[in-house]
């Protein structure tokens, strides 16, 4: 099956991170979306009953991000995807890709990410 979804550059500010600064001032995260699953039904239809809200992907993606804190970015992808795979059962296969650019590393980095695929 080769149709997908792809959402990119999903916002929102949150406060994930191992340390005790990145809890209390928070940062920006984003997160990207990829989502294949079998769209035929959507594209003779036309009706959004047929393929996945793309509001309510953000509306969630965004409710993970500013909701509960995690220590690792690989624990907020988890929970993106697998939030995302029980509330869509039509889902194939979802990478999320979480983003935090301003991750607290010693060097200077364009941005650090981790993806998560199930």
């Amino acid at each position: 099956m080769s149709d997908r979804i792809t959402l990119k550059g999903i916002w929102g500010f949150g406060y994930h991170g191992v340390f005790e600064h990145e809890a209390k001032t928070g940062q920006d995260f984003f997160v990207d979306l990829d989502i294949t699953l079998d769209l035929s039904a959507a594209s003779r239809s036309d009706n959004l009953s047929d393929t996945i809200d793309y509001g309510a992907l953000t509306d969630l993606v965004v409710a993970e991000i500013t909701g509960e804190r995690t220590q690792l970015i690989e624990r907020l992808a988890g929970r993106i995807a697998d939030r995302i795979k029980t509330n869509h059962p039509q889902i194939l296969k979802i990478e999320v890709t979480v983003h935090k650019p301003k991750a607290p590393v010693a060097s200077e980095v364009g941005d650090i990410s981790v993806t998560i695929t199930r």
